[in-house]
């Protein structure tokens, strides 16, 4: 494209079953779509064939793509479906509150709580200050990952 070479690399099962990453070869950009979005939580429809175990293994195929520079800031940049440019170190955050999050709820789930107690018990609190926006919020997250980790409608 442009004279440059790039990869359309697919993503199945993220943000809904037919993600694609954009990478750009000589420039050392990668566009990573609604895969990630460094102002709200990982937004994904399962209806649609999204879940939060393809959110996880998508970013985490952004990190095996993207290089860091040695011990500062750069190196690969990361274009997300909304929010800032960021590096493989703001990926790897972003990925690791996700995972903790995935975690959390996978736990209440497994002790058959209900989305109404998974909810009540708030487990995106510690970040719900910098990722609880209106277009996404809270509780549409946690009801997402609730739906696809139980498998419930």
């Amino acid at each position: 494209f442009n004279g440059e070479g790039i990869h359309l690399l697919p993503q199945k099962r993220a943000h809904a079953d037919g993600d694609i990453f954009v990478h750009f070869r000589g420039s050392d950009v990668i566009s990573a779509g609604d895969v990630l979005s460094t102002v709200s939580y990982p937004v994904f429809d399962v209806d649609k064939g999204g879940s939060i175990n393809g959110m996880i293994d998508g970013l985490n195929h952004l990190l095996d793509l993207a290089i860091a520079e040695y011990q500062t800031e750069g190196g690969t940049l990361i274009v997300p479906g909304h929010g800032r440019v960021c590096d493989s170190a703001d990926l790897a955050s972003y990925r690791d509150m996700v995972t903790i999050l995935r975690d959390r709820i996978q736990d209440m789930v497994n002790r058959k709580l209900s989305l109404a107690q998974v909810k009540a018990a708030r487990p995106t609190k510690d970040y719900d200050p910098r990722y609880d926006v209106p277009a996404w919020t809270k509780d549409q997250f946690v009801e997402a990952v609730y739906r696809s980790l139980s498998g419930k409608k």
